[in-house]
């Protein structure tokens, strides 16, 4: 799942029966910016999940890859652009497109 700013990759957790909220990763590369940047970046997307959490498919991992355009946005739109991919995400595992 790809939005200006992000890319979001899922994958199922194994064992397949394991029960529990989603999971994850963030991936900011120097490419966004100085360590500042990068840490802002993170903080944002960390803060999203937390809030977000029970709204993602659950027994799923979650790797969000911040892009260069990433640094530029305010935390409004940080949560504005992820809160997007989730509702994409949400209606892709609904149709069965994410099993």
């Amino acid at each position: 799942m790809a939005t200006p700013s992000f890319l979001l990759l899922v994958a199922d957790r194994f064992p397949r029966g394991s029960s529990g909220a989603a999971r994850l990763g963030v991936t900011v590369s120097r490419r966004v910016g100085g360590s500042v940047a990068r840490s802002r970046v993170k903080r944002r997307i960390r803060e999203w999940f937390r809030r977000d959490r029970d709204r993602l498919p659950r027994d799923r991992d979650l790797v969000v890859i911040a892009r260069p355009p990433a640094a530029a946005l305010g935390p409004r739109e940080t949560e504005h652009e992820l809160a997007a991919a989730r509702d994409r995400l949400a209606r892709a595992a609904h149709q069965g497109a994410l099993a």
